[in-house]
């Protein structure tokens, strides 16, 4: 079993990207970092097959003002599986 990992603190979120390759994994952080403040991204192989697992920290309580417009879906959605982790995730 795997360890509970801690919660981010109030208005932080831990976004996972995995992709195929690093630089898919790296542009889709880019759009994320021009939306909001974020810390460094951290990168890992995601499993045989040479994809990449890339983890970044943003700040939701501050969005960039191009982008201020996605500030009102992301107080108001909610997600379908919200409590309940992915199959790979436990």
């Amino acid at each position: 079993m795997r360890p509970v990992e801690p919660m981010p603190s109030a208005g932080m979120a831990e976004v996972r990207i995995v992709a195929a390759s690093p630089e898919a994994a790296r542009r889709v952080a880019e759009v994320l970092r021009h939306c909001f403040p974020a810390a460094e991204q951290r990168s890992y192989p995601a499993g045989h097959d040479g994809g990449t697992r890339l983890h970044i920290t943003v700040d939701t309580t501050h969005t960039s003002e191009p982008h201020a417009a996605a500030a009102p879906w992301l107080v108001t959605s909610e997600s379908a599986a919200r409590d309940r982790p992915h199959a790979d995730e436990v």
